[in-house]
Order: structure tokens, then sequence, then C-alpha cells
């Protein structure tokens, strides 16, 4: 099992954020992932709105970094962590200026970034942005398609409903081969269909963690899986986030200081077939000393182990 983290005052969603958070500025964000690499996290995730209509704030926020800008900033602090967004909003951006940004993270980071994608839920951000929020699941496809084949041919063209082009160059290719790794958040069948047919890795949101063996091997049945090797991340506290960031107080979600509940935790995500997540903090986290001080205890104490 492999150990993550979530990159600080990165977002206000209320079911997730500490208040502590909010007072740390761009150089605390980046010491404490620095700390993190050092400690030897496998990667770090934030996630990614643009503009956020009013009357979801108090639940979602309206604070939220542009991923691969902000994972570029996070790349420079750190020499091992990869860098993953969680999510990104795939049909939100034009797919030619997506491939250029992951592909420039990727190169200049030596081939460290990780792209998560979602098709998005907030059908007032689509509005806002100029997108169909009722062709976002066709747009998806077709705009990593489109990314695929800029990141792996030297001549690449695509002719499809969202996206042409042909007679171009696009380089700095990624150092990752055959290109960034590419992972999907959600929970509906066309998500898992998705994964089967492009992904790296998939990231359940409001998927009950009994049903994973199931949709894990639902993706592996689909036609157009290849056997590649799939990784699943699976992180608890979001299951105190509800479909539109709801708080739901599920008592699985917040951390602990014992040892062995968190064993048995990661064990039990284990046996459900994922192969990533994120130790939760405990209530109670007041300041960066705090939450080095856990992470510190979790390299420690918990990463050895799993």
């Amino acid at each position: 099992m492999k150990l993550n983290v979530g990159v600080p005052n990165s977002m206000k969603v209320a079911a997730m954020v500490q208040p502590w958070e909010g007072a740390l500025s761009g150089a605390d964000v980046g010491a404490l992932m620095a700390a993190a690499d050092r400690l030897g996290f496998n990667k770090c995730m934030l996630g990614e709105h643009f503009i956020i209509p009013k009357e979801h704030v108090a639940l979602s926020g309206d604070w939220y970094f542009h991923t691969v800008v902000a994972l570029g900033y996070i790349g420079g602090q750190t020499k091992n962590l990869r860098l993953s967004s969680s999510v990104s909003i795939l049909p939100l951006q034009n797919p030619i200026v997506q491939a250029k940004g992951w592909s420039t993270l990727d190169w200049l980071t030596g081939g460290r970034a990780e792209a998560l994608f979602g098709v998005g839920w907030l059908k007032e951000e689509f509005d806002m942005l100029g997108v169909s929020f009722d062709k976002r699941g066709r747009m998806a496809d077709e705009y990593v398609a489109a990314m695929i084949e800029l990141w792996t041919k030297d001549d690449p063209e695509f002719e499809g409903e969202f996206v042409n082009f042909r007679n171009c160059g696009f380089a700095p290719k990624p150092v990752q081969k055959p290109g960034v790794p590419i992972w999907f958040g959600g929970d509906a069948q066309a998500v898992q269909r998705r994964v089967a047919k492009f992904g790296n890795g998939w990231s359940p949101f409001r998927t009950p963690p009994e049903t994973f063996p199931d949709c894990i091997d639902f993706i592996k049945s689909q036609p157009e899986y290849d056997g590649r090797h799939l990784d699943f991340f699976f992180a608890l506290e979001m299951l105190n986030v509800g479909a539109h960031h709801e708080i739901l107080d599920d008592p699985r979600a917040p951390g602990t200081a014992d040892k062995q509940k968190i064993l048995d935790q990661i064990g039990w995500l284990k046996d459900l077939g994922i192969t990533e997540t994120i130790v939760p903090l405990p209530p109670g986290i007041t300041g960066e000393q705090a939450w080095l001080d856990r992470q510190q205890w979790v390299s420690e104490e918990i990463m050895p182990v799993v």
C-alpha cells in the first residue's frame, strides 16, 4: 500500500478542511510538501474547480488552485514526490492546452506527473465557462484520446466531434512513456469503462467501499481493457463527503492516533483492492508543526509496516 498526502490549504471543502490551514502561505505549503517528500510519501494530491456559484460556497468553498500550476510549484520544492490532481475537471479546458500543461509538468519534474481526471458535477460552473454540461462525458472520452495522441505520436493527428488537429508538432513529450499516467475519479459505470479503455488508475468517490472488488472486476472485464497494470486510490476521509460536498459525519472518516486501528483500516482497504490511500488527519491538528509531527509519526510507525 502506497501512502499519499493531501496538500494543505488547497481547498476549503467544509467536510474536509481544518481551520489552521487558512493561515498557510504559499511558501508554507511548499515547505510542508518538501517535508512530506523527505518523509517518503508517495504522492501529493489536490483538487480543482475554476469558479464556484455563491450557493455552493458554504460547503464547497471557493479556494482552489489550478492543479498543473500548483503541482509545478510543488514539483520545484520536492525531488521524489509524485504530483497528482484529485481531480482536474477534464471537459472544462481545451485538451491541447491540457496536454501541454501536463507534458510540461512531467518534463520539468523528471517524470513525476499523474493526471486524475473527472467529468465534473457542478453544472453552474460549466455554464459560466460556456461548456456543455450534457456533453461532458463524450467530451471527456475524446479529450483523453486526443491528449494521448499528442503525447505519444511524432506526427499527431485527430479528427473528432470536439477536437481536430493535423500537420502539427507537439513537444516536449512527457518523460514517462507512453505518457503521463491517467487516472479517473468518479463512480458511474461510464467512469469505470473509461478506466478500462484509457486508464492507469481509478479513484472512486461515493462508491460504497464494500463494492470495490466488484467494480474492479467490472473494469477488468471490459473488452477495451488490455491487461495493463491498474492502481486504485481511496481515502477514508472521503466517506465524510457527500456527492455535493455535504458533511456526512461517517465515523470511519476521522483520523486517529491508534496505530493498530490505522493498520486495520489500511488492511481492510487492501483487501478491497485499494493500492493507494491517505492516512487521515485526526481532529484537533492546530498548525504546521502538529501536521509535521503527525506525518513524521505516519512515516515512522505506519509506512514501514504497510
